[in-house]
């Protein structure tokens, strides 16, 4: 009986998963008809797949065969012999047998076979076209032949001089693929009776599942139910909202729809894009549990609960009733009060503090406060507060910053005023104290009234009647006070608004106290800055330069460029940045303008320099890495046990309280000395902590007024911009290399350029061409307008253009700008010559050197000239190579260059008493003001500058002269 049992229980499930009257039965029919058809498509496909691979195994061996037997050994010596087909006759069939082929053929170029299966064909021309193969490539293709259609290749022999001397052809019959794909047929049946089992068994499965999922109900039994459910769902008088989890709507009832002012199109949107209140909105987004908390929604307060779904069997989500409270609030006589404060605080929590400007958050302080809590409202700040310092000790005078509720004009302190409170007075006391004042009614208030008769007979006769003033605190710090007033028209301040305008100071203090640390910061970035920034560039006549540098709205950041002379009236431009803002960047632009000048003194070529940088960077960037670790390590948290010595945070302060968090404004500062600065708004604090400096970037260039050329390299950094003489805007090809510590070692690839005297080189940062609201491509088309349309302007007038039309109104990013004009050294300033490797050739080229100084008219420096020379040329000619030559440049200074071939530098050294040389380079250093050696592509330079200001004057026996130079010596050591 209860094997019985069991096996009626069995048919009874068959039948219902067989039954086409549920819903699992519909499904289980469809699923396996749809499994038939793709199990049928499927074989199909794998039937048409195999006869394919088929045909292409057929060719694969076609080429294989062809190939192997054009390449033999002996088949070209065969063809290119008298009777090629007694040779390769039984070496082909040999070949076709072991291939599986149907056929293997040789041939000659004029199409006469050699060798082919069937003997009687063999003399008989070639069917077809091969003209391919006498091109001397091989190629594969399905035609009709000898044995019917069939795949062939056909392949050419070529002889030693890259002749075709024969053909060989093999093809297998398309018919004997069809074979091969036939025999691969029962696998394929099989396997496609496998899939189609395999389909009804997941099927049966899915239907089983999906009949316990609906409890084996008929459609008609399941519409009714939904029916049921959805008729009592909208009954209700609680609001039901169904969010999945991933913030979307999935449903929401009548009265869901009408608490919440739902639009019809409200499902399956983002609950935070329905238009409801912040709070409300991000509450519901949350998913997290909630009982009952009161929530504003379209004017209304709805206690809402939150559970998830999923416990309870549901997929992840969440499940919302909402309530009404309004009317049970209103019963209480205090809904719409609490409504507003909470929406108040709300407010002011959005409100206050979206910048880090001082006056700009007092502003918004008495703009959320004006006139949904006061009638009038007026914040005034100590004087240490708006410099960014902390008040210390007595509280001195204060300065109104915002006044909402009245005009300006009528106002007893205007914007900007100084206020002196008298001693003893109320609001000094709530100063002194730092404790609120509420005076109900300033009619019958003497001490307010006492502390200035006239202004407050003012107020009064404005008809100002009530006042609350809260002194603004942050970490324990007074920084001024805000004074709530309302007039005679509206109810007196009460207890209950002196709590709630404490919770309101308190909540602005903090956003002050962050502007007022971020202007301290930004005070000291400015000092930073203006410090490590050019301040004056350096006396030249290469270049007419002019600069501009605008710090992003976030503050000083690390741009930064540089103007340096070189030997040889030559001149470096540099212009770098370094990604981020505040303290660490523009230090970080001061360690590398140091190393930039430092290199530079060194005359080294642009690609030289940049890699010696970015070595520097990536092993400043590893020191800074290892000493970050280091830190970490020192800054672990104390074991379980120690005593912490923190303070904790006080009920008026927000946590992280010391920190300037936040974003803001940076105050206007004035610019001074080339240095300019825009305003900032939406600014990062100041002085992030971050380390290392990857992310730098340089373009370092190089010009030479001799003859105008220009070296230019870059590491990461935006090419300069060049405009010529008529006009003419290009932006010059320069090699870019990786960022300045991220080049790995690799080497750095220079531009030279020639330019015409006149021309402009406009050298920038990429924040200058490109902004969040504008891509780099837009940034650089602006600039090639701005030069082409004043091709006659000066540095400092293009720099003007280029800044009006280009900066953004809020940049977010810094700006250097550097412009500059070549000038050429006039040929009557440049004297050159070549000297013969001859000792005696000294002496004629010092006569020349000294009769074109006379003729410059500095012969009063041509003995400390003719000695720096003779020495010079005589090391020349006796250490070096030719070609050597020396040149003369008249510019503030005179220069003196000899060059040779060599690589060899001279070191200066001091010579002992018995030693006959080594002297020349002391006289050498003694009588120049500056000599180096430089390194070109071709040898070496020596170079010595002589002050045109400090020779003597004519006037000045020789004698006297000779006299001055053994002075230099040292006489107890002769």
């Amino acid at each position: 009986m209860e094997n019985f049992g069991r096996k009626g229980d069995v048919r009874r499930r068959v039948r219902s998963l067989l039954s086409v009257h549920s819903v699992a039965g519909q499904v289980l029919a469809l699923q396996l008809g749809l499994v038939a058809l793709l199990v049928a498509a499927a074989a199909v496909a794998l039937a048409l797949q195999a006869q394919g691979a088929s045909l292409a195994e057929a060719e694969q061996r076609s080429i294989v065969a062809a190939q192997a037997f054009a390449h033999a050994p002996g088949t070209r010596a065969a063809m290119q012999s008298a009777d090629p087909s007694t040779v390769l006759q039984p070496k082909a069939e040999e070949a076709r047998r072991e291939a599986g082929l149907d056929y293997l053929v040789a041939f000659s170029p004029s199409g006469i076979r050699w060798t082919h299966p069937d003997p009687k064909l063999i003399g008989e021309p070639v069917p077809g076209d091969y003209r391919k193969a006498l091109a001397g490539r091989a190629y594969t293709s399905t035609s009709h032949s000898a044995v019917g259609r069939a795949v062939d290749t056909t392949v050419p022999v070529r002889d030693a001089h890259g002749s075709v001397v024969g053909l060989v052809a093999a093809g297998i019959r398309v018919q004997r693929t069809n074979e091969w794909a036939l025999q691969r047929l029962p696998l394929l049946i099989g396997a496609a009776a496998g899939a189609l089992c395999v389909g009804t068994v997941g099927a049966a499965l899915v239907s089983r599942r999906l009949r316990r999922q609906t409890r084996g109900l008929d459609p008609a039994e399941m519409t009714r139910m939904y029916d049921h459910h959805d008729a009592v769902l909208h009954a209700v008088r609680e609001g039901v909202l169904i969010i999945g989890s991933d913030g979307r709507l999935l449903l929401a009832n009548d009265e869901a729809r009408r608490l919440l002012d739902l639009p019809d199109d409200a499902e399956h949107r983002p609950v935070t894009e329905l238009g409801l209140e912040p709070g409300t909105a991000g509450l519901l987004a949350s998913g997290r549990p909630a009982t009952d908390e009161v929530h504003p929604a379209g004017g209304r307060l709805l206690a809402v609960n939150i559970r998830p779904t999923a416990p309870y069997g549901g997929p992840a989500g969440t499940a919302v009733t909402l309530r009404d409270t309004t009317e049970l609030q209103a019963l209480s006589g205090r809904a719409e009060v609490a409504q507003g404060r909470l929406k108040l605080l709300y407010d002011a929590g959005m409100r206050i503090g979206s910048t880090l400007d001082v006056a700009r958050t007092a502003e918004e302080l008495a703009d959320v406060a004006v006139p949904r809590f006061a009638d009038l409202v007026s914040v005034e700040l100590l004087e240490p507060v708006l410099r960014g310092d902390e008040p210390a000790g007595e509280h001195g005078p204060m300065r109104r910053l915002a006044i909402r509720g009245v005009p300006e004009d009528s106002a007893i302190y205007r914007v900007g005023e100084q206020i002196r409170f008298a001693p003893g007075a109320l609001l000094t006391a709530s100063l002194a104290d730092s404790r609120p004042v509420l005076v109900r009614d300033l009619r019958t208030s003497h001490d307010w009234r006492a502390q200035d008769p006239d202004g407050t007979r003012r107020v009064l006769d404005n008809g100002i009647r009530s006042l609350i003033a809260v002194p603004l605190r942050a970490r324990g710090v007074v920084l001024g006070l805000v004074n709530f007033w309302r007039a005679e028209t509206s109810d007196v301040f009460e207890e209950e608004d002196l709590s709630f305008a404490e919770e309101l100071a308190a909540r602005a203090a903090v956003s002050i106290d962050n502007a007022r640390r971020f202007t301290r910061e930004h005070a000291t970035t400015i000092t930073l800055q203006r410090s490590l920034l050019p301040q004056t560039l350096p006396a030249q006549t290469a270049l007419e330069v002019a600069h501009r540098y605008r710090p992003a709205q976030a503050g000083v950041g690390g741009d930064w460029f540089d103007l340096i002379p070189l030997p040889g009236a030559r001149v470096a431009l540099v212009v770098g940045d370094v990604v981020g803002h505040g303290l660490h960047a523009a230090a970080t632009m001061g360690r590398l303008r140091t190393a930039v000048l430092n290199f530079s003194a060194l005359d080294l070529p642009p690609d030289e320099l940049l890699g010696h940088l970015d070595e520097l960077v990536s092993h400043i960037d590893t020191d800074e890495a290892r000493e970050g670790t280091v830190r970490s390590a020192a800054d672990d948290p104390p074991p379980e046990g120690e005593r912490s010595t923190a303070r904790p945070a006080a009920p008026h302060e927000a946590p992280g309280a010391d920190a300037a968090t936040g974003t803001g404004t940076a105050a206007e500062t004035s610019a001074s000395d080339g240095v300019d600065e825009a305003d900032g708004a939406d600014a990062a604090p100041v002085g992030d902590g971050s380390a290392g400096i990857t992310g730098a970037t340089c373009l370092y260039g190089i010009y030479d007024p001799v003859d105008g050329r220009t070296t230019l390299a870059r590491a990461g950094h935006p090419g300069p911009a060049l405009v010529l003489p008529d006009g003419t805007v290009s932006f010059p090809d320069v090699p870019v290399s990786p960022p300045l510590g991220l080049g790995g070692s690799m080497p750095v690839e220079t531009a030279e350029l020639t330019l015409p005297e006149g021309s402009r080189l406009v050298l920038y940062t990429d924040g200058l061409v490109e902004d969040r609201d504008r891509d780099i491509d837009t940034g650089l088309d602006l600039l090639r307008a701005t030069l082409a349309g004043a091709p006659d302007h000066t540095p400092e007038q293009t720099c003007t253009a280029v800044l009006d039309a280009l900066l953004p109104e809020r940049p977010s990013d810094d700006i250097a700008l550097l412009v500059a004009r070549t000038r050429l050294l006039a040929p009557d300033r440049i004297a050159e010559w070549h000297v013969p490797s001859d000792p005696a050739a000294v002496g004629p080229i010092r006569s020349a050197c000294m009769s074109t100084l006379e003729t410059w008219g500095l012969d009063a420096i041509g003995f400390t000239t003719e000695l720096i020379l003779s020495e010079l040329i005589t090391n020349a000619i006796r250490y070096g190579a030719q070609p050597i030559r020396v040149r003369l440049l008249r510019d503030r200074a005179l220069i003196c260059e000899v060059s040779d071939g060599t690589s060899a530098s001279p070191h200066l050294r001091r010579a002992a008493t018995t030693d006959e040389g080594g002297r020349g380079l002391f006289l050498v250093a003694q009588f120049a003001q500056r000599w180096g050696t430089r390194y070109t592509p071709g040898g070496k330079v020596i170079w010595t500058e002589q002050s045109l200001d400090e020779a003597p004057g004519p006037d000045v026996p020789e004698g006297d002269r000779i006299d001055a130079l053994l002075d230099q010596w040292d006489e107890s050591a002769l």
